[in-house]
């Protein structure tokens, strides 16, 4: 864990959930895992708010509490996971995603799942059964069912899963002491690893929910005065069948879907659109056989991906096969052949796919900060592996000056790595061969380590803009709630009008532009998220094969 993570975990902490989590939260990834006494000691914080804080974090996914490392007995320790801190920064494109998969139904459960943590499946189709209702016409409600049918989906295709029961918090739960340990017996070590949402068997079982109803829209503030003590008693007596079983999102699905979009998007933009679509046939047909961290799919003949390509692409089969030779003859290797069998036996290499697209994006960056020169060198040294600086100069048919300040330049900045090759054991200069080179793996790193500096950077921004402009988006906010009310009370054009005139034409023009503002850095955050994810599946995937 870096500076740089820690400053970004501590700005997604503070802009979504407040100073005092921000606080907790800053302080458990410095510190490691610590119980709550050291932690009330060490960050000054009044117990009520560090065990709310606490449970914010819990609630959430990005604090996890266990059993003491000192053995039975010991005080529950907490600890924070930097990763599931920045998921935060992809919250947008979870929600877009379940948008476009499973339209406005899909949008809300994921987005208010996002927003709560976990919660139960009753207590979710209720809530988004409301909110899509209040948005339909006079008259018109969503139905419990049907809710309740967009959240099966997204449970069966694994989008959300059922909550890991919580790690028992030491002893004091059984009922019966342990046996004291025998004289000059070892102890046992202490497992200090988690449970998680695929390490039970149901964590994709829906229960029988009881849910019959539609959505209801929001009482006037009259009516929420007469009804909300038989509101509270009447919730008090409901029960769906589903009491004490929590769902949460599945991040890892997600990853799953980005990656494999990445893939389809690269093929397509480097031969044609027919090409995606034999590469996504391939990842749909192997999303259950192929485990995620595997660096291949299972092999699949032709005439299996023949058979499942959508009815709307009229392909021969000698078409497909052409186009199954076209990609696996293609430089960047995402399709590759395993075997002659079945017409031929082809794989999808996720490793390869996320390498290339991690170099591509290298090769970018150089272009864009060093000029499309550099980006050649660059290029040409990633495909030679090492080359000496003459050697660089006539291969990029580039000047010996030029090439010789674009090569320090990019060794300045850590693209480029100078290994020494002495012909004899004391590293003389003139009996030693410099060859530059560039190590993949670590660029990838540092690109990553600049990339969540600049999210960082971007969000700071972002937050000193507003934070300048608070007044007056204070009354854009507040004209915008009076015209709401007037409107929903039939009010006359006259009124609407006279309201909308208490901002004047200045104010007007501030507003257009710091909106305009605040929308271009929430796009290049987005942006640059797009970039940490393909680097981070790189560098988790050249890991886990090493």
């Amino acid at each position: 864990m870096t500076a740089q993570e820690v400053r970004l975990c501590g700005l997604l902490l503070q802009e979504h959930f407040g100073e005092m989590v921000e606080k907790v939260g800053t302080h458990l990834l410095k510190s490691g895992a610590q119980n709550l006494r050291m932690i009330l000691h060490e960050t000054g914080i009044s117990l009520d708010l560090l065990k709310k804080s606490l449970c914010v974090l819990v609630q959430h996914g990005a604090c996890v509490f266990s059993s003491g490392r000192k053995g039975p007995g010991s005080p529950t320790e907490y600890r924070t996971s930097c990763d599931r801190i920045l998921r935060i920064l992809r919250y947008p494109r979870y929600i877009y995603t379940a948008k476009t998969l499973y339209g406005d139904t899909g949008e809300l459960i994921i987005e208010e799942l996002l927003q709560r943590g976990h919660m139960t499946m009753s207590s979710t189709v209720k809530t988004v059964a409301d909110r899509l209702t209040q948005n339909m016409e006079d008259g018109r409600s969503m139905d419990y069912n049907d809710v309740s049918n967009s959240f099966s989906n997204l449970v069966e295709t694994h989008f959300l899963q059922r909550c890991p029961p919580p790690p028992r918090a030491g002893p004091k739960e059984s009922a019966t002491p342990a046996p004291p340990p025998v004289p000059g017996t070892p102890t046992p070590p202490i497992s200090t690893a988690l449970p998680t949402a695929e390490s039970f068997p149901e964590c994709y079982k829906v229960p029988h929910v009881t849910l019959i109803g539609r959505g209801k829209r929001p009482l006037s503030s009259e009516d929420v005065d007469d009804q909300r003590n038989a509101k509270k008693a009447k919730m008090d007596s409901e029960t769906h069948g589903d009491e004490g079983i929590c769902w949460q999102v599945n991040f890892e699905r997600f990853h799953l879907h980005f990656r494999d979009q990445a893939i389809i998007s690269a093929v397509a933009n480097k031969l044609d659109q027919t090409s995606s679509e034999i590469v996504r046939t391939m990842l749909r047909m192997s999303e259950v056989t192929t485990s995620p961290s595997a660096t291949c799919t299972k092999p699949l003949s032709a005439n299996e991906i023949f058979r499942s390509l959508p009815t709307n692409y009229n392909i021969a089969r000698p078409i497909l096969d052409q186009y199954l030779t076209l990609l696996v003859d293609d430089p960047m290797e995402f399709v590759g052949k395993a075997g002659e069998s079945g017409g031929g036996m082809y794989v999808v290499n996720m490793h390869r796919a996320l390498a290339n697209l991690a170099r591509a994006t290298l090769e970018s960056v150089v272009q864009e900060r060093f000029g499309s020169r550099s980006a050649r060198i660059f290029r040409l040294l990633l495909r030679k592996r090492h080359l000496e600086q003459k050697q660089v100069e006539d291969f990029a048919m580039i000047p010996a000056k030029e090439a010789k300040d674009m090569l320090y330049s990019l060794l300045s900045q850590n693209l480029v790595q100078l290994q020494e090759v002495p012909k004899t054991p004391d590293y003389a200069p003139s009996r030693t061969f410099y060859l530059y080179t560039v190590n993949q793996l670590p660029t990838a790193r540092m690109l990553l380590q600049n990339c969540y500096k600049t999210v960082a950077n971007l969000i700071e921004r972002r937050l000193y803009e507003s934070k300048e402009s608070k007044r007056l988006l204070e009354k854009s906010q507040r004209i915008e709630a009076i015209l709401a009310s007037l409107q929903a009370s039939g009010a006359e054009p006259e009124q609407l009008t006279e309201v909308e005139e208490m901002i004047t034409a200045p104010e007007k023009q501030q507003l257009d532009a710091l909106r305009l503002h605040i929308n271009k850095l929430d796009s290049a955050e987005n942006q640059v998220d797009e970039t940490i994810f393909l680097i981070e599946s790189y560098v988790n995937s050249t890991t886990t094969t090493s």
